[in-house]
């Protein structure tokens, strides 16, 4: 099997990481508990110098910061992500799964932000090193439901997560948005279920698509 790069996408609180991690025990199950098969990561992040560009970049008291700097620095942690952990695994054949990929900066920066799409698609194409994810999945909530789910975990909020309700709205429609237009790649799946049942989709369309041959 050539190497595989599955993506969770969403608004904050939506359940993607818990998707992500779910997916993750299911493939090692999967490749009879063969760790080196399958590689679990987050954005931004997975590498020590994109972990500092996370730092700052959910640092809650940097409410200076703008538009622009916030997409660079994304994208900045995401190509070194890529140039140094995803590209490897993909040349060894592994299953990459990542919580949060380019259509989160597409979402939050360009919907959600208003920076220009083809600012954010050009960004993306010196970010991403060629690199496009097999199969990503949108999981979809409520914004409002999400923040219950906030309240509940009794956690502070990141920069990011203390946005108003109306830009969570703008985010939430711009995963919408993308996954119209790229169907063949995205599969929308909703966030409301239990996360047995979500995962129980998940499974079946990797199989499906992914698996089977």
């Amino acid at each position: 099997m050539k190497g595989l790069l599955i993506t969770f996408e969403g608004i904050d609180f939506c359940g993607k990481s818990v998707q992500a991690r779910l997916l993750y025990h299911r493939l090692i199950a999967y490749f009879n508990h063969d760790p080196a098969k399958v590689l679990l990561l987050r954005e931004p992040g997975g590498s020590e110098i994109s972990e500092r560009i996370r730092a700052i970049l959910l640092d809650k008291s940097l409410h200076m910061m703008n538009a622009i700097t916030e997409m660079l620095l994304y994208e900045a942690a995401r190509s070194q992500l890529i140039a140094e952990v995803i590209l490897p695994a993909l040349q060894k054949n592994r299953i990459v799964i990542c919580d949060r990929f380019f259509d989160s900066t597409t979402a939050y920066q360009g919907y959600g932000r208003g920076i220009p799409l083809d600012v954010i698609r050009n960004a993306h194409e010196i970010a991403v090193h060629g690199v496009i994810p097999d199969r990503t999945f949108v999981i979809d909530l409520d914004p409002q439901i999400a923040l219950i789910r906030q309240e509940k975990t009794g956690r502070a909020r990141d920069r990011m997560e203390l946005e108003d309700d109306e830009f969570h709205s703008k985010v939430r429609n711009g995963f919408l948005a993308i996954a119209r237009e790229e169907p063949h790649r995205i599969s929308v799946i909703r966030g409301d279920g239990s996360a047995n049942a979500i995962s129980d989709q998940i499974w079946k369309i990797v199989q499906i698509k992914h698996l089977a041959n």
